[in-house]
């Protein structure tokens, strides 16, 4: 058994395809079905069931995918590890975040580390909470900045996760309208009465929102849903609607309105995670602590996030 018919066994067993798979290897399809051929005699069982063109996996095949994906993210980590030796010149970062924080917090956090470790490749994962906490869980990502409510013990068992800011939820609506609302800040009830921009459904903003209000038997009407995060504000800054978001999305965007939510527990704890069972490498050390200046920055007096963003107290969990 070797890397190159790991890489190989995870490809096919990600497209469902010899063709596709060899061709997103840059290798020729035989070499592939050598490849697999060979790891099969090696392991005395079939791995894939083979019929008219649709390969799945057979129950050894779905045993042996996540330890295939461990040893891959291993062997990955070590040649970061090596290459990182020669002072963060070179190496790479898989750094995971949901589409609210990719639209806030990520794009300070890359702009710095680009300017400081301009040889070290960054990868990003947009997902929510609970699929980058998998991603975590397989090897896939070095570090995840993710809602820390979202997660399972056995999860919390594996992971290491500091708590890095605490944002307040934010009614939006267009800057060229009237305020929907008559105080300061925005009642549940006041929210579910005006038109919503829904997000789509693997957003842990949407799961979190409609939990609050079936919860306070409330059905609020929507206007349009399903669009990602950059689009649904445009559709907000055109008065089609509001959404609820978190602070730092709605910062620096002159056609909005952002209005408080009413109510301590419309806020949220951001928190960065990766596994406690695996060393972190340099440059996963070095985007660590590039996120806590970053947080620090943006939660300093002055700072147009300040009113609406925390420091959370450094703790691990």
């Amino acid at each position: 058994m070797n890397l190159e018919q790991l890489r190989g066994f995870s490809e096919v067993a990600l497209t469902g395809h010899f063709t596709r798979a060899a061709e997103r290897l840059h290798l020729a399809q035989p070499s592939l079905s050598r490849q697999i051929a060979t790891l099969e005699a090696d392991l005395g069982v079939e791995l894939f069931h083979r019929a008219r063109g649709n390969v799945t996996l057979t129950a050894a095949g779905e045993r042996l995918l996540p330890i295939a994906k461990r040893m891959l993210a291993d062997a990955e980590a070590a040649r970061g590890e090596m290459a990182e030796l020669a002072g963060l010149r070179r190496g790479r970062i898989r750094l995971g975040a949901t589409p609210t924080l990719c639209t806030s917090l990520v794009v300070e956090v890359l702009v710095e580390f680009r300017e400081r470790y301009p040889g070290v490749d960054v990868e990003i994962l947009e997902r929510g909470s609970r699929s980058l906490i998998e991603a975590l869980l397989e090897g896939t990502l070095d570090l995840a900045l993710i809602v820390t409510s979202v997660g399972s013990g056995a999860a919390r068992a594996v992971l290491e996760r500091e708590a890095v800011l605490s944002e307040r939820l934010v009614l939006v609506s267009s800057a060229a309208s009237p305020s929907p609302v008559r105080g300061t800040t925005a009642t549940l009830e006041e929210v579910a009465a005006l038109p919503q921009v829904g997000f789509p459904e693997n957003y842990d903003l949407h799961a979190s929102m409609t939990a609050a209000f079936r919860a306070a038997e409330l059905e609020p009407s929507t206007a349009v849903s399903g669009a990602e995060m950059d689009a649904s504000l445009r559709f907000v800054e055109r008065g089609l609607g509001v959404a609820v978001v978190p602070a730092m999305v709605a910062i620096e965007r002159p056609g909005l309105r952002a209005i408080p939510l009413a109510g301590a527990e419309f806020s949220r704890t951001i928190s960065l995670a990766r596994r406690a069972d695996m060393a972190p490498t340099h440059a996963a050390g070095a985007m660590q602590r590039m996120i806590e200046e970053v947080a620090v920055s943006i939660t300093a007096p002055g700072a147009p996030a300040a009113p609406f963003v925390a420091l959370e107290a450094r703790g691990r969990g």
